[in-house]
Order: C-alpha cells, then sequence, then structure tokens
C-alpha cells in the first residue's frame, strides 16, 4: 500500500494516522486491514460513575420530590460527561474501527435518552454489535430501553398499537422509503406490542399487553412477535442493499456506485455479518481510488477528533468540548431527529466553515476568533468572551514534532491534507514561510482542503 492509500484506509476506518505510525506499518494490505480488525475484536464498554443511582427505587422518585429533582439535575450533569467521555474515547480508542463503527451506528439507529443509565447502555449495544450481526443488533435495538422511551415502544400495547417504531424500522433502520405499504407498518406494530424494560432498563416483554393474533406483514401469516418481524424484513435483500448504500456513502463516497453498492450487498445478504462486510470494502481496489480520496467533507466530531490526533490537545475546561461541538453543528447523544445528522455537504454553512477554518489557530495557538460582524461565529458563545481566548487548551507540540520528525516541513501537507489541493491553494502554500513545521501544521489545518477526508 501507499502512502495515500494507508492514509485513506486510517481515516475512514478510524480519525487519519502520522507518519510515525505509517513507517511501522507494512504495506501489505491484507497485513494491514487485518490487524485493523484484530485490534477490533475485543469490546470495551463505556463507563461512567452512576453509583448516585445505586439503590433508587421508582417509588422514590414518586414520593420525595427533592430527592427526584435531585436525581434530575444529577442526569443532566452525567449526560454530559458521557458526551465527554465518548469523545476522549474516540480521541484514544482501545479499539480504533469499533469506536468508528459505533459512531457511525449512532447515526443509523438514531436515538436519545436523557437517562444517563440508558443512553450508556444504548451506547454501549452500539459498540458491542457494531461489527457483528446485523440480525442480532437490530433485535437488541428494539429492545433497548432508551430506543423503547424514544420511539413510543412502552406505549405500544394490544388494542392501541403505536406505530412509531415499526415505522422507522423499515423506513430507516433496514429497508428506506418506499419498500412497505401502511398495512405493513400497523401489522408489524401489533408484533411490538407489550415490549417495555425496567428500571434500571432490562428488557420486560409484557405478555398481557401483546397482541398474539395472526398477523399479516409481507404477504406472512402468523402470530408474528418482534423478532419475527425482523427475520422476515431481512428475508428481502432491500435491507441488504440499504445498509450497503449508508456504509458506502460513509465509508467510501457520498456519490454513491451502483455497481460497488451491489457487490457489498451479495456479500452482506449471505449472513448479515457487519464485519464480512467492512473487509470486503477495505480490501477492494475501488476503495482506494483517487476518486474516494478526500471525497468526504469530515463530520465535526471526526474534524475535532483528526486535529487532535495530529496534535495532542488537553482541554482545560471540559465544556468546552460540548461548545465546540455545538459550535459545529454536532453534538453527540443529542441528535436533531429520528432521521439523524444529514451528513456530509450538510455539515458546511457559512458559519460552520468560518469557524472550522479559525479553529484550528484558536485550538493550537491561543488565538482569539475576531468578530468582525454581527452574526460571525455564533455570538451567544463569542461575544462575552471578545478579546479573550474563548478555549482553554494545551497542545503538545512536542508529540506531533517527534511524529513528524522524519517529514520535512515543505511536505507536511501530504500528510496533513487529504486529497487534491487546487492550485490556488498550492500557489498560496508556496508563498507561506515554512521555517516553522508546527506554524505551517496550523496554516494547512486552517485551509478548505483540510475539510476534506
Amino acid at each position: 500500500m501507499t502512502q495515500k492509500e494507508l492514509q485513506h484506509l486510517y481515516w475512514r476506518a478510524g480519525f487519519g494516522i502520522n507518519p510515525k505510525k505509517l513507517t511501522s506499518n507494512t504495506k501489505n494490505r491484507t497485513t494491514v486491514v487485518n490487524a485493523l480488525f484484530e485490534n477490533s475484536n475485543t469490546f470495551s464498554p463505556l463507563d461512567i460513575d452512576l453509583s448516585y443511582l445505586d439503590g433508587i427505587r421508582p417509588s422514590d422518585l414518586k414520593n420525595y420530590p427533592k430527592l427526584a429533582k435531585e436525581i434530575r439535575d444529577k442526569s443532566r450533569k452525567k449526560i454530559l460527561d458521557l458526551n465527554y467521555s465518548w469523545i476522549n474515547r474516540l480521541i484514544n480508542p482501545k479499539e480504533l474501527l469499533r469506536e468508528r463503527l459505533t459512531l457511525f451506528w449512532a447515526n443509523h439507529f438514531v436515538c436519545r435518552d436523557r437517562n444517563p443509565l440508558y443512553a450508556q447502555q444504548y451506547n454501549n449495544t452500539l459498540r458491542y454489535f457494531a461489527l457483528g450481526n446485523f440480525r442480532d443488533f437490530v433485535k437488541a435495538i428494539s429492545k433497548e430501553a432508551a430506543m423503547l422511551n424514544y420511539l413510543n415502544g412502552k406505549q405500544n400495547r394490544k388494542n392501541r398499537p403505536n406505530e412509531n417504531f415499526a415505522r422507522e424500522l423499515m423506513e430507516l433502520f433496514t429497508l428506506g422509503e418506499g419498500q412497505y405499504s401502511e398495512k405493513d407498518i400497523k401489522e408489524s406494530a401489533r408484533a411490538f406490542t407489550g415490549y417495555n424494560h425496567d428500571f434500571e432498563g432490562n428488557f420486560v416483554f409484557k405478555d398481557v399487553q401483546h397482541d398474539a393474533e395472526n398477523k399479516i406483514f409481507f404477504n406472512r401469516i402468523g402470530q408474528h412477535n418482534g423478532d419475527d418481524i425482523i427475520d422476515i424484513i431481512l428475508e428481502d435483500k432491500q435491507c441488504a442493499l440499504y445498509i450497503a448504500d449508508k456504509i458506502y456513502r460513509y465509508f467510501v463516497n457520498p456519490a454513491p456506485n451502483k455497481q460497488h453498492i451491489k457487490a457489498m450487498a451479495d456479500v452482506f445478504y449471505k449472513d448479515y455479518n457487519i464485519e464480512n462486510l467492512m473487509r470486503f470494502v477495505f480490501m477492494a481496489d475501488w476503495f482506494y481510488d483517487d476518486k474516494n480520496i478526500g471525497a468526504k467533507i469530515k463530520s465535526p466530531v471526526a474534524y475535532l477528533v483528526g486535529m487532535v490526533n495530529t496534535v495532542p490537545l488537553v482541554f482545560e475546561r471540559e465544556r468546552d468540548l460540548l461548545k465546540i461541538q455545538k459550535l459545529l453543528g454536532q453534538t453527540l447523544l443529542d441528535p436533531p431527529n429520528v432521521a439523524g445528522f444529514k451528513g456530509n455537504k450538510a455539515w458546511i454553512d457559512a458559519n460552520t466553515i468560518m469557524v472550522r477554518l479559525k479553529l484550528p489557530s484558536v485550538l493550537l495557538n491561543d488565538a482569539v476568533i475576531s468578530l468582525k460582524e454581527k452574526g460571525d461565529f455564533n455570538d451567544n458563545l463569542f461575544n462575552k468572551n471578545k478579546g479573550k481566548r474563548p478555549f482553554k487548551t494545551l497542545p503538545d507540540w512536542n508529540v506531533f514534532l517527534e511524529n513528524y520528525k522524519l517529514i520535512k516541513t515543505e511536505h507536511l501537507e501530504a500528510y496533513i491534507i487529504q486529497g487534491t489541493i487546487n492550485k490556488g491553494t498550492a500557489a498560496y502554500l508556496q508563498t507561506l514561510n515554512k521555517q516553522s513545521k508546527r506554524d505551517y501544521c496550523i496554516q494547512l489545518m486552517s485551509l478548505p482542503e483540510y475539510q476534506m477526508c
């Protein structure tokens, strides 16, 4: 594999790679890809301290209003802790590919819950199944406390079915729009009646609330339960095509290639094994085509994590991590709706592109954001900090210089920038002073081309 191909792989399977790690990597594609999967064979759950919930019972929250308020207040803070822990896990992943896929699945099986216990459990379910069997994955998601709350599963009862989960299961999670009828939604909603959970977030099936009568779903008659519905859906190859298409747009190129997606679906449909699908993608010659390198706009999280991977960075105030996510338009654990973040071109608008171009200087060089016009850079965040550093950070330039020690300053762009640099930018780079590797790195990160991966 070439340097360019290795960087491309690590930007899609992770959040970039530095030259020191590049030189230690073998150039054999099979060996490199195998190592990615071997590194992610294990599962390390994300755990924050939720001991404040120990011994709390549902009746306590009803009978003691003061205690209930205290629990709510702590829970709001713990959701933020979970956000920070997730960001830090992405920056320092134990299993790189598993973490990248967890981020992907979080925007596929979209869910939001303000209970940190349920939110953490859901996040770890995404992590656990990220490279596993998709059939088992969907069934597990259907029984998660967070999802049962988010899409009204607990309100789905015999003689009074709620169709929210049944609709999104097909439209967003498995088949895509137009692949089912309203009758299919109604019948499958009946199959998921009786799904519930206890106070600790464990799945509970309430038989008395379940509709055990015959249902007709996709022209199949039977006393279908929720798992049966999922099995019937996955028999339709459209499910494999739909997931392959989403994987392709996220990991390969936002512009779909029907031939490549069909080949992916053929692999996936055999057993719905996510690892086999991802191996097929990363081993394919077309994955490394020039047209796919630098073809994606980095998500705000990939942009931030990638920057910190290049220049290690400590945020002195954890809340700054949340500010940056909000400023850039992607807050973990807080999707805009059940369809999730649109991604790619939707990440960039007049405000966010200016913030992105300024942020490297702000985070890495003690710069301040200049407020030239009203409305620039989200006034509600920065006006009160005018003339001051909006974020307190400690960049570790020594580690950066060690990792890039063998790279000449004038060659940095080949490692910092993915894809093609346009002629105007190339001419601009020629005019820059390249005496300082540190300064040149910040200048490269401040280019429009740095937004791509």
